[in-house]
């Protein structure tokens, strides 16, 4: 960690200074400074990344609507992974399913190509100016090793396991596979162009060390180096990584990555019997793990996940061959099954709240810190939240918006798109240590702690007041105060997410829970869904480049506090 951070995130009987805690355990006025001169690093767009398991919502109705509110909320591109690209079907959409029927073969074995469903997810995105995490998957019928059973029909409540049937499976032909990719890539730079294609990154598969491949790990690194062998020779120059494997926490997980990395580096190429495999950009993924406490509540599992991306890091940061190769967090979340509602799955209850916001505003800004520890180069990491098509209102599934109006989670987004250039200094008398929320999560005290960054007429902070446990407790008093600011009388805005700002849920109970909303009552929940001021903008005095503002901080509640000239 640099002598920065070790400052800035301070945790102990001193607090640099600062006002503590009080011993009894009640929170005491936080006081949180910000140095707009202390230029820590870019603020990268890491969060400007999304995915989800069904890709036939793509182009359906809300589907639409929040891809478009996605692509609005960011100043830069933001990436979309999918999968079941290349699965066999008919395109009808069903929880952790979908297909595009992209291959099939004639009564000679013949491939027989077909993009039209392909074609239409990717023109939805490329429409918004958003861009592809192509991931190459699943298999598809005619080319599976093991067809039969192919489409599953889980439902939650039902064996998870039942998910991975034909699709899974190694290709019986690894040549038709190659050339699949191949005809796919040719194809996309004939629809949209060299210099787009270009922009995309390409993945081979998605945690191929679990149920997800029914293969070996060698015969994994065989469909890898087929996929990049077909990607290249469509276009050489475009951009291919992986493993995308679950959560390295295990060593079981960390030797899969680290094996996958060296037979890249190394290794002999399946494909073409040469050394080494193509590797632009490497990924793998992170979870936490939410829980039921014995009294009903739900307590989160931050630290698992941040333990997971602290280890993932570190095992791409032990390769000196890798210095400077972006990493993507291919899915990033709270937990690891989005279709699980919470009616099947009650430590899931922490979704439609302001739960999900905080915890989302935390690991953000923890993953940050984490890849300023390893000295790694973060690209992306992937939300791994859409929409469910069709389905009851608020019924707890893992996404940002539910039959077209957003949760507060999204409104976290909307925060950090209004964040850019580079982060700078930050000390909160509030702030747990980065090691201890990694290691143990946030149990005893609530972080009150926030992320700061500086463009060329803004200076924007965001600041949560999270605690793991999903209880009542007082708000946090904060004392924000900014220096560095070059201005006299900036313009200061405060946005927030509580119980009574940026959330349609709530909103949503005080109508009673309506499953049919009437169309008065659907564009409430629109405009609640929206983030919202705390109070109106206004013009701030500036003292000697500094500028005091205080306000009171709900558990669980975000602000984004601004100042612009």
């Amino acid at each position: 960690m640099s002598p920065r951070f070790t400052a800035i995130l301070v945790f102990g009987a001193s607090c640099a200074g600062l006002p503590c805690r009080s011993l009894a355990g009640q929170t005491a006025p936080v006081s949180i400074r910000v140095n707009a001169d202390d230029r820590i690093g870019p603020m990268t767009p890491v969060w400007a990344w999304f995915g989800y398991d069904e890709p036939n919502y793509t182009y359906m109705k809300d589907g639409k609507k929040l891809l478009s509110e996605l692509a609005a909320l960011s100043p830069v591109p933001v990436y979309v992974r999918t999968h079941n690209l290349l699965t066999s079907g008919d395109g009808t959409p069903a929880l952790k399913w979908g297909s595009t029927n992209a291959y099939t073969e004639d009564a000679s074995g013949r491939p027989v190509y077909d993009w039209t469903i392909v074609d239409r997810i990717m023109d939805a995105y490329l429409e918004r100016k958003m861009r592809p995490l192509v991931e190459i998957g699943f298999m598809p019928e005619a080319l599976s090793a093991k067809p039969r059973p192919y489409k599953h029909a889980w439902e939650p409540g039902r064996d998870y396991a039942e998910i991975y049937t034909g699709w899974a499976y190694p290709p019986k032909d690894y040549a038709k596979w190659s050339e699949l990719v191949y005809q796919w890539v040719r194809h996309s730079v004939a629809r949209y162009g060299r210099a787009e294609v270009e922009r995309w990154y390409w993945e081979v598969w998605n945690e191929p060390d679990i149920g997800y491949w029914r293969g070996t790990p060698e015969e994994y690194l065989k469909l890898y180096d087929y996929a990049a062998q077909g990607l290249k020779r469509a276009l050489p120059s475009a951009k291919i990584g992986g493993p995308h494997v679950t959560g390295p926490v295990s060593p079981r997980t960390q030797r899969y990555l680290r094996t996958f990395i060296e037979h890249c580096l190394r290794g002999t190429n399946y494909a073409t019997g040469k050394a080494g495999s193509p590797l632009d950009v490497v990924a793998f993924h992170a979870k936490g793990a939410p829980q039921v406490m014995p009294d009903g509540h739900v307590r989160m599992g931050v630290s698992q996940q941040l333990r997971a991306i602290h280890n993932g890091f570190a095992v791409v940061a032990s390769f000196p061959e890798l210095k400077g190769v972006p990493i993507v967090i291919g899915e990033s979340d709270p937990e690891g099954c989005a279709a699980c509602p919470i009616r099947t799955h009650p430590q899931n209850g922490y979704r439609n709240g302001t739960m999900y916001s905080s915890y989302t505003a935390e690991q953000i800004a923890r993953t940050y810190q984490l890849a300023d520890l390893q000295g790694v180069n973060l690209m992306g990491a992937v939300t791994w939240a859409f929409e469910f098509e069709g389905q009851r209102y608020f019924e707890g599934f893992r996404d940002l918006a539910t039959n077209g109006i957003a949760k507060p989670v999204l409104n976290v987004f909307r925060m950090l798109g209004q964040m850019g250039g580079d982060r700078v200094g930050v000390v909160s008398s509030g702030a747990l240590s980065l090691e201890a929320v990694r290691d143990s999560g946030v149990r005893a005290y609530p972080d009150v702690a926030a992320l700061a960054s500086r463009s060329e007429r803004e200076i924007a902070v965001l600041v949560w007041n999270y605690h793991d446990d999903d209880l009542p407790a007082p708000p946090a008093q904060v004392d924000l105060q900014i220096d560095g600011v070059p201005i006299d009388e900036p313009t200061i805005t405060n946005y927030r997410i509580d119980a009574q700002h940026s959330n349609a849920y709530e909103v949503w109970k005080k109508l009673g829970s309506p499953q049919s909303p009437t169309a008065p009552q659907y564009r409430e929940l629109e405009q609640a869904g929206q983030l919202q001021l705390l109070e109106p903008a206004r013009r701030v005095p500036t003292a000697s480049g500094r500028v005091v503002v205080t306000f009171a901080l709900p558990r669980q509640g975000v602000s984004l506090v601004k100042l612009a000239w």
